[in-house]
């Protein structure tokens, strides 16, 4: 008998439950979508409800249920990809003491400049701090928007709530204590708050660590494998899931983590792109490297044995989101006048489709328009969160089908950027994986095959491998198969796309001006945005 089983992808600014049957290949059997709002601050801070997310959890569970007509009692286990580096303070009782903090927060500038920026420094950074961080845990929170520096700030800007602090989560660890009433965290995102010994043997919070970075080791839950089973849904749960008491729960993992495995990226050298809301560079590697300069790292994920080498944009899908809502307005007034739609997600595809039929025949470099990704700041290959998005080279001639090409091809020039700052310590695969909610468009991936010179593989359902991938990790934990690396044999590509070189050679003289464009305005972002 086949088994079922319920993956939940928490995104940032949606979740996407899916309900997947295991065989000798993993089907998608029903999925739903619900949104939930992200609270943008004028001071850089960004903050959820973590009640939204559990609201979404509950309702989308109850929509593949009945989408499916699978019984309840069929469902052999739970897990999550979630998105990383959030800050979820609660109290003894699994309440929130506020609002969760997102990856994207970069209020704690002051923070991160009193605990890494003072002494006798390396790179900028303080030397003893630095190379303890390095030999210790293999990376250093020298971003302003790493989770320490968050949990900083609450502690110096809202004591009363700092006091009622029982436990710090990530965002799927509240959702896994919502749903078992266990305090946990899994080794991805214990590392990914940079206070983690990833060193053999160890394996569990650094003390050293805390205490040069003045973080109370109470706060930090109990860490566990991605594959293990770390709870059973709850009575109280399972009354607003509408699931049986008792379900298997398993840790799961980020979405830096399962993304990958999702992709069949598994094996030491793969490589994949993501390219959704955020997007990255990530190539499978067997030893751990640091790249500060570049803020690359090897981050520990669902694979024990590997890491991941690691390149983060944080606006990427993002920027087609703020095309659609601001430069294709008037298009999509008339194109949803025009359709009938059965789901929100259903609407964003299509318009995404729409949006790539009305720019399919604009020239490789959009007649000369350059765009800059950098809407909310970056980190790498430079961290800079004052940097901002830029259209650059407009003419009297520029329409609306440039811009918004011009768009797609700074992610692509960025992404790029990553690839080539990822390859002075770590060799990429000749072949790429691409997947997210980009790789649905032919469009998008062409331009990435002939931006970057390599070619670019797909597979089914790339808006959903998140959720693959912590079905995977269910898989091993219900033990029907024997490992992550599993994956590499049950996800194969679909789609291939080879660089055309006359595009890549117009690609490659633009290059350079687009990275230009971050260091020749480099100060005015600081006396813009700092």
């Amino acid at each position: 008998m086949n088994t079922f089983v319920i993956a939940y992808d928490v995104g940032t600014t949606a979740m996407k439950t899916c309900l997947f049957e295991l065989s000798d290949k993993i089907q998608l059997i029903a999925d739903a979508v619900e949104g939930y709002e992200l609270h943008m601050m004028e001071n850089g801070g960004v903050e959820q409800e973590p009640d939204d997310w559990w609201r979404a959890m509950c309702n989308t569970t109850k929509k593949v249920l009945a989408e499916s007509g699978v019984s309840t009692h069929r469902i052999a286990g739970l897990s999550f990809c979630g998105q990383m580096q959030g800050l979820v303070l609660v109290d003894k009782k699994g309440a929130p003491v506020r609002r969760g903090m997102s990856y994207m927060d970069n209020r704690a500038k002051q923070e991160l400049k009193e605990g890494l920026g003072t002494g006798i420094k390396i790179a900028g950074l303080n030397g003893y701090k630095l190379i303890n961080s390095i030999l210790i845990g293999g990376a250093v929170a020298a971003s302003v928007k790493d989770p320490v520096w968050k949990y900083k700030w609450v502690e110096r800007h809202e004591p009363d709530n700092f006091q009622k602090v029982y436990k710090w989560l990530d965002v799927k660890e509240y959702l896994i204590l919502k749903t078992t009433g266990k305090f946990i965290m899994t080794e991805d995102s214990a590392f990914a708050t940079l206070l983690y010994d990833t060193r053999r043997g160890r394996k569990e919070f650094s003390k050293k660590v805390c205490a040069m970075l003045g973080v109370e080791m109470q706060h930090l839950p109990t860490v566990v494998k991605c594959t293990d089973l770390v709870g059973r849904v709850t009575s109280e749960a399972a009354a607003e899931l509408a699931l049986p008491v008792g379900i298997p729960v398993f840790g799961g993992g980020g979405d830096a983590s399962l993304i990958g495995v999702g992709a069949g990226a598994v094996k030491e050298g793969s490589t994949h792109i993501y390219l959704g809301t955020s997007g990255w560079v990530s190539t499978v590697v067997g030893r751990q490297a640091l790249d500060i300069k570049n803020m690359i790292a090897s981050i520990v994920g669902a694979q024990p044995e590997y890491f991941n080498y690691f390149a983060e944009l944080e606006t990427a899908g993002k920027c087609l989101e703020w095309v659609r809502d601001h430069l294709a307005l008037d298009e999509i007034n008339i194109y949803l006048r025009n359709k009938d739609s059965k789901s929100p997600e259903t609407v964003k595809m299509n318009l995404y489709d729409y949006m790539m039929q009305a720019i399919k025949d604009v020239p490789p470099g959009s007649n000369g328009v350059i765009f800059t990704p950098w809407l909310h700041g970056n980190r790498c290959p430079f961290e800079d969160p004052n940097a901002r998005g830029i259209f650059f080279n407009i003419s009297i001639e520029t329409g609306k089908t440039e811009l918004i090409h011009a768009v797609l091809e700074g992610v692509c020039y960025h992404l790029r950027w990553q690839l080539e700052a990822s390859e002075r310590k770590v060799k990429a695969s000749k072949t790429i994986r691409l997947v997210g909610g980009g790789a649905l468009a032919p469009l998008t991936c062409q331009i990435l095959a002939d931006v970057l010179g390599r070619e670019i593989e797909t597979v089914d359902n790339p808006q959903n491998t998140g959720a693959v991938g912590a079905a995977i990790v269910t898989a091993v934990g219900l033990k029907l198969i024997k490992g992550i690396t599993d994956a590499d044999n049950l996800i194969t590509a679909k789609e291939r796309y080879l660089p055309n070189q006359k595009n890549t050679i117009i690609y490659d003289q633009y290059f350079p001006v687009f990275k230009s464009l971050y260091y020749n305005n480099k100060n005015a972002f600081s006396l813009l945005n700092g």
